[in-house]
């Protein structure tokens, strides 16, 4: 009897160590993945117009100028943090400009008016700024508006409010000093202080700049809240169905606008003593400029808290090194245009590759 060989069972050789992978499993260069990362472009555009202005304009180079540089970048940075939140979200405020000069109004007129210490106009002032911002919020959620058409009307109520209540109160379009008032010193030393460095004068405005970007760094990344925020921007359906308080969220970011312009609108009183009625209109493009240039997506759903920060840098870096170079100022708005829409461009390519198989 004939016993029939079984037929041989090959085993695959396993793949080595150095074995290519196929295209579904292959990850991109890391090079190509960091390049890919909002910030890490926002920053080397930022590194290149420092070294930039460094070789074509000499006084940037004293470590003065840098400190004015870096107050100018503090004084939009801070404002261009909750903007960058907002956006995160899947809004964004056109009222923000002239909400900082509503908050610093507030608090100039109540004090000086009404005689009494700064510190009651200038707690007014932040009830009437997260006033204006559960007004935003409320508005978005309870009739569905987009939030340009919201927000673009509260631009012009508070445009026009500025300007009707300075003259009616005061009879002109400044408000009146407030620097022998009680409570001055106290407030500006929390909101308008400086302090030495090196024999360099420093803006207390930096360090609260570096310390509210720091705490929406770790609000975004560490926190329940941070996620809420990422969600409704990416799809605010799928967040409501998963439990995500769409409301509260929406609405809280747009009260963080409200305090944003309240800091600033207080540093801004208490560092000029008077405010001009006026002023205000058109900073709220370069807010959200700033923190799109950081890597904001203008549909929502991504962003962080540290590219907005070199963003406000840029600005600040060009906004003065251009007056150091002895160039015509009136470049800035052109050099504003030029890098939104190259940041548009560049948030548009890494959406792509972000969604790429």
């Amino acid at each position: 009897m004939t016993q029939q060989a079984e037929p041989a069972v090959t085993t695959p050789p396993a793949p080595g160590p150095g074995k290519e992978k196929d295209g579904r499993t292959a990850e991109r260069p890391l090079a190509l993945r960091l390049l890919a990362r909002p910030e890490v472009g926002v920053f080397l555009g930022a590194v290149a117009v420092l070294i930039f202005f460094l070789i074509t304009a000499p006084p940037v180079r004293d470590g003065s100028s840098m400190a004015n540089i870096l107050y100018q970048s503090s004084t939009i940075g801070i404002m261009a943090l909750p903007v960058a939140l907002l956006m995160i979200g899947g809004e964004f405020d056109l009222s923000a400009g002239v909400a900082v000069i509503t908050s610093a109004l507030t608090a100039s007129m109540i004090s000086y008016q009404l005689t009494m210490n700064v510190w009651v106009g200038v707690i007014v002032a932040l009830v009437v700024s997260l006033g204006v911002g559960l007004f935003n919020g409320w508005m978005l959620v309870k009739t569905g508006l987009p939030s340009f058409l919201v927000t673009l009307g509260t631009f012009l109520i508070l445009q026009g409010v500025n300007l009707a209540v300075t003259k009616l109160v005061t009879g002109n379009v400044a408000t009146d000093d407030i620097s022998d008032m009680d409570g001055f010193e106290q407030a500006k030393a929390l909101f308008a202080s400086s302090f030495d460095v090196g024999g360099v004068n420093v803006k207390i405005t930096v360090v609260w700049w570096l310390v509210f970007a720091a705490i929406a760094t770790w609000v975004l990344l560490r926190t329940k809240y941070g996620n809420w925020i990422f969600a409704v921007g990416g799809n605010q359906q799928s967040a409501r169905a998963v439990g995500v308080p769409v409301t509260f969220t929406k609405i809280s970011l747009f009260m963080l606008v409200g305090f944003g312009a309240w800091f600033v609108g207080m540093h801004q009183l208490f560092s000029f003593n008077t405010v001009q009625s006026g002023e205000g209109v058109g900073q709220e493009l370069i807010y959200i400029a700033a923190a799109v240039i950081g890597g904001c997506l203008l549909t929502g759903g991504a962003g962080s808290a540290i590219g907005p920060v070199f963003g406000a840098f840029m600005f600040g870096m060009v906004q003065q090194g251009i007056v150091y170079a002895g160039w015509n100022p009136d470049w800035f708005k052109a050099f504003l245009g030029v890098m939104l829409l190259g940041a548009v461009l560049i948030n548009l390519w890494v959406s792509r590759t972000a969604t790429r198989r």
